[in-house]
């Protein structure tokens, strides 16, 4: 496996699931070896603080087609992608998170799919999010509505990061800057043909997640801001609805003391001040968040630095768990 390329590759970026590995282990093995396809598994450590990676490795004793690439610091779920894709040696490539609420299963169905389509991209749709809590199916409903709004329609609604891509997929995104991206917005952005499999999502295997509100959130805007420039328009509309509403004020103090009817007071004077505030305030908000993403691009750091990969250091210690 490791002088030839595999047919498959199936990247799984993985942060502190030591509880989920023996079960994503005992579902992935005998799946992907009765497939019939050459494989590699390739998991993407990004920078887990638990046994991760010394689990991963210990596996990868007795599974030769399992891959272990190890970020040297946490640098998020998308960067963790990024660096799998860069990586990613097969003719086919998908990417499924570590939870296994996105049944592995579907796998085969991508495949058979992929080859009986002429399509370069088979996304996962999910049919059924009931496992999900209320909030978080409602944030998703939010999000893709916006995304929908804000990227265009073909952007699949409820298609995260379960999906199938063909090797001219993966050159193209990998020619794309890796700062702001995000995959489920790149990927249908392209353009190639496609088409979905729907699946219905389960429960998380074990352990708990790691995508976190503020996770959420970060998404969310890095979606919006690597995508679309409809906020900084949103924020010129603003400005020119509180400018129209300084000129209402301005005409109705200007009728007040022409009639004799001018009250001594301030009410006027605070409400005009706090809404024009507000307005600005929230459109420098806006200019900030890409004057940052310009400050981040013009840094040029890496979005991850690998520190260790299985493929290339076999043999070797891995630097991080000395094993």
């Amino acid at each position: 496996m490791r002088d030839t390329q595999p047919e498959l590759s199936v990247v799984v970026p993985m942060y502190d699931e030591e509880e989920v590995l023996p079960i994503f282990f005992e579902r992935m093995h005998p799946l992907l070896d009765g497939l019939g396809s050459t494989y590699e598994l390739l998991v993407v450590d990004d920078g887990s603080r638990d046994r991760t990676a010394a689990l991963l490795l210990d596996a990868a004793k007795d599974w030769p087609q399992l891959r272990v690439v190890r970020l040297l610091r946490n640098s998020g779920h998308q960067a963790a992608q990024s660096a799998g894709f860069r990586r990613a040696r097969g003719r086919y490539v998908v990417t499924i998170d570590a939870d296994l609420q996105d049944p592995p299963e579907v796998i085969a169905e991508f495949l058979a799919t992929v080859r009986e389509q002429d399509v370069d991209v088979v996304y996962g749709v999910r049919s059924d999010r009931s496992s999900d809590s209320w909030p978080k199916r409602t944030t998703a409903r939010l999000y893709y509505r916006l995304m929908c709004r804000l990227v265009g329609k073909q952007i699949p609604f409820d298609a995260a990061d379960f999906r199938l891509v063909t090797r001219r997929v993966v050159d193209a995104v990998n020619a794309l800057p890796d700062d702001g991206r995000v995959f489920r917005l790149v990927i249908p952005w392209l353009g190639f043909p496609s088409t979905e499999v729907r699946y219905v999502r389960a429960e998380r295997a074990a352990g708990t997640t790691k995508y976190n509100l503020s996770k959420m959130v970060r998404l969310a805007f890095d979606s919006v801001t690597a995508f679309s420039a409809a906020p900084l328009r949103l924020a010129t509309w603003l400005g020119l609805l509180g400018g129209a509403m300084s000129g209402l004020f301005v005409v109705g103090a200007l009728v007040i003391k022409l009639t004799g009817r001018s009250i001594p007071g301030w009410t006027s004077t605070v409400l005009a001040v706090s809404v024009i505030g507000a307005i600005q305030l929230f459109c420098l908000g806006l200019l900030g968040e890409y004057v940052a993403r310009l400050f981040q691009s013009s840094q040029r750091r890496p979005q991850f630095l690998v520190g260790y990969d299985s493929l290339e250091d076999h043999g070797h210690q891995d630097p991080v768990t000395n094993r």
